[in-house]
């Protein structure tokens, strides 16, 4: 059934695929390698078990993520020579340096210190451990920054002159890195990052906190979670208003593909908060607007519009429907989040944070709920960008290798199988681990006694610790 699809679907089909499985795995180790940076810190300035507790709980999760982003990464590197070699010749000039200082500076400071952070607290001290801890964190955001430097200028392009042979010939390094999109775009996915990360670790949190209300651990995570959705939510939807922006300067057709704006109508935007485009008509069909909203979201103003898809040429247009939706799960998501930031804000005001039962629930739910938005925000910028690979420059269609479509079919359906039995191996192992709950370490007497009689392990290292009597022995 796939040989019946050209040659570039598929190639298309095959690296959102591969990317969609990558692009979770940096989006979590990210926001995760912070928190650990976090915890450490905190261990270390108050001597509190409980951050100790959470750090190695979380470690070993991380470790998990960043082997699976690792490998989907490779991966989908190699798909740059097989299925997109124009592409790569045209804008390797440019793409290829940035990756490559990708590779030499953030992936090799996170490998090089990971070791350290994973093994080595009790080999090389308390301070070399924090720095370690700091460099695989530094590292994931440096990984970030350079990765997201390609992509915006693949979106934004500047600072180069095209050769003869057509390739884009760097003319200003500077310009190429900061180019107009790229500081919108970093702090928009960092920021995506490290919610992603809080609803994680506020759902597992909440989950254990609905078996156990009284264990410590769970408690002082779900709160540092539920106060990371209170405080960066407002500025991630503020960070994506900016970002919207910049993309209506740039990106004029993604913003009407994102709003489902056909035409010009009356003195004002409406917002579609849904509809069916339908774009063979050129129309969004069975909409659901409210009025106003869409000039002020856009312009900040209540009576500017923006031009409608029909102003511009149709072989221009992204899959509109695609970008549409995925648009609107992307907002609805973050919305969502803010509410149960600002329902654990008022939980935490009456007393019970972390007595009810719904709210964690609710937590529990919301989950996953950064990976989709993350997944939906990719699929907005990507698929708004089309028909082109280098916007406005370089097409899709002329950035394709010479490869049969079967051959791409047959690759795609091995990625699948395999994708589906490595990575949901690690997903399930991820998960189990995720079940179990952060336990306190074992010293010198069990876990369940010592905490069953509050006894901290900090208090069976002093010499002069007696016990209480339990109650059968009074």
């Amino acid at each position: 059934m796939l040989e019946s699809f050209s040659a570039e679907t598929l190639a298309r089909a095959q690296f959102a695929f591969t990317v969609s499985f990558h692009i979770i795995f940096p989006a979590f180790s990210i926001g995760l390698a912070s928190y650990l940076a976090v915890l450490n810190g905190l261990w270390l300035r108050t001597r509190d078990e409980t951050y100790l507790n959470l750090f190695n709980y979380w470690k070993k999760i991380f470790a998990m993520a960043f082997g699976m982003g690792v490998v989907s990464g490779i991966v989908m590197s190699y798909q740059f020579g097989t299925n997109w070699s124009v592409f790569s010749d045209k804008a390797g000039p440019v793409v290829g340096p940035l990756m490559a200082y990708e590779v030499l500076s953030a992936f090799f400071l996170e490998a090089g210190f990971l070791g350290i952070m994973l093994f080595g607290r009790d080999r090389v001290g308390d301070r070399l451990h924090m720095f370690a801890t700091a460099m695989v964190a530094v590292g994931t955001l440096m990984s970030a920054t350079w990765i997201l430097a390609v992509n915006s200028w693949m979106q934004t392009p500047a600072g180069f002159g095209i050769g003869e042979n057509g390739q884009f010939i760097p003319l200003d390094w500077w310009a190429i890195t900061f180019n107009p999109s790229f500081p919108y775009r970093l702090v928009h996915m960092v920021l995506a990052a490290f919610l992603t990360v809080a609803f994680v670790v506020g759902a597992v949190s909440a989950l254990h906190l609905l078996r156990d209300r009284t264990d410590r651990e769970s408690r002082r995570a779900y709160s540092m979670a539920m106060w990371m959705a209170v405080v960066v939510t407002p500025i991630q939807i503020m960070a994506g208003d900016l970002h919207g922006l910049n993309t209506l300067e740039y990106q004029p057709i993604k913003v009407a593909a994102m709003e489902g704006h056909f035409d010009r109508e009356g003195d004002h935007q409406p917002f579609a908060l849904f509809g069916i485009p339908n774009e063979k008509d050129g129309r969004l069909d069975h909409a659901i607007e409210i009025p106003y909203l869409g000039s002020l979201i856009l312009t900040h103003t209540i009576d500017e519009q923006i031009k409608g898809l029909n102003e511009f040429d149709r072989d221009e247009w992204p899959p509109v429907a695609i970008v549409f939706f995925s648009f609107r799960v992307m907002v609805a998501i973050g919305f969502a989040m803010l509410g149960l930031g600002l329902w654990s804000l008022w939980a935490r005001w009456r007393g019970g944070l972390y007595d009810w039962p719904w709210l964690h629930r609710a937590a529990l739910v919301m989950g996953p709920s950064g990976f989709v938005a993350v997944l939906a925000g990719w699929i907005t910028t990507e698929v708004g960008r089309q028909p082109y690979t280098v916007y406005g420059l370089l097409r899709t269609s002329d950035s394709l290798a010479p490869v049969d479509a079967p051959a791409v079919a047959t690759s795609l359906l091995a990625f699948v199988v395999v994708y589906f039995f490595v990575f949901g191996a690690g997903a399930f192992y991820i998960l189990r681990m995720m079940n179990q709950r952060p336990a306190t370490p074992k010293i010198g007497l069990r876990d369940g006694p010592v905490r069953a009689a509050g006894i901290t392990p900090a208090a069976q290292l002093d010499p002069n610790f007696i016990p209480a009597a339990s109650p059968k022995e009074n």
